[in-house]
């Protein structure tokens, strides 16, 4: 474990599996007691145009990717709730729409485009300091947020009928809660791709869920359990020599399979 810790990405990896678990435990919570998993899932493919965007721009993909999947989850939520559009429909249209501009982008950047993989898949390995430092500031306006609108998220969740008769701005709040869906898709973009991103923000509060019912509780566990698994699969990925965002995302499989047999 020594010789794990020795080295400066490991070190790097080992914080962003913390940032990581805070925020799946926070968002992903949310997400699965709301059931917007599927919506995830498409914010997640759309970021990948503003990865494509910031190679063509010459600036860092996770920067760009971030008023990126703030639009997608926006115009998702907007379109849903505004037209008579269903809310599937909107999200295949944003996750193909996405996905198809970041091919675009990429094709039009000049030159090799390194790293590329490590976003579609995930490679905690390669997170550097710039990307832990906007990790973290990501984590900070999720758990400030969540900490300010609590109740009115709890409410928003249970009840959305109910919510909008008592007078709380059900929309603005919904909207809100897919911009921070967002900000957890940048976040965990770098360690597992936005391919295999629905998984961190629906596993760790799916196995969490089977030993509590309290939202509060439920956040906390998620979170923890997020946090020791990502590090469990890191750790067996380094011992074992295999890409590391599969690792973490078949153990986080692995131990649901487990909590939900037992």
């Amino acid at each position: 474990m020594i010789e794990f810790l020795s080295y400066e990405f490991m070190r790097n990896a080992l914080i962003a599996a913390i940032l990581v678990g805070i925020a799946c435990g926070i968002v992903g919570t949310y997400v699965l007691v709301k059931r917007i998993v599927f919506i995830s899932g498409g914010i997640s493919h759309a970021a990948f145009g503003g990865v494509g965007l910031g190679y063509l721009l010459g600036i860092n993909p996770i920067t760009a990717a971030i008023p990126f999947s703030i639009i997608a989850a926006l115009a998702i939520g907007i379109i849903s709730k505004r037209t008579k559009l269903s809310e599937d429909t909107a999200i295949g249209i944003i996750w193909a729409t996405g996905m198809a501009l970041g091919i675009l982008f990429i094709s039009l950047t000049s030159g090799y485009v390194p790293d590329l993989m490590s976003y579609l898949f995930g490679n905690i390995l390669a997170v550097s300091q710039q990307d832990l430092i906007i990790m973290l500031i990501l984590d900070f306006v999720i758990a400030g947020v969540v900490f300010l609108l609590y109740n009115e998220f709890l409410s928003l969740t249970f009840d959305e009928e109910f919510s909008e008769i008592v007078g709380i701005p059900t929309t603005p709040l919904y909207l809100l809660l897919l911009c921070l869906v967002a900000l957890s898709v940048v976040v965990l973009m770098r360690v597992v791709g936005v391919i295999l991103v629905i998984a961190l923000l629906t596993i760790p509060s799916a196995i969490a869920r089977k030993f509590s019912k309290d939202i509060k509780k439920l956040i906390f566990l998620s979170a923890l359990t997020g946090i020791i698994l990502t590090i469990f699969g890191l750790y067996l990925s380094y011992l074992l020599n295999l890409p590391s965002g599969a690792t973490i995302v078949l153990v986080l499989s692995v131990v649901f399979l487990i909590t939900s047999l037992v």
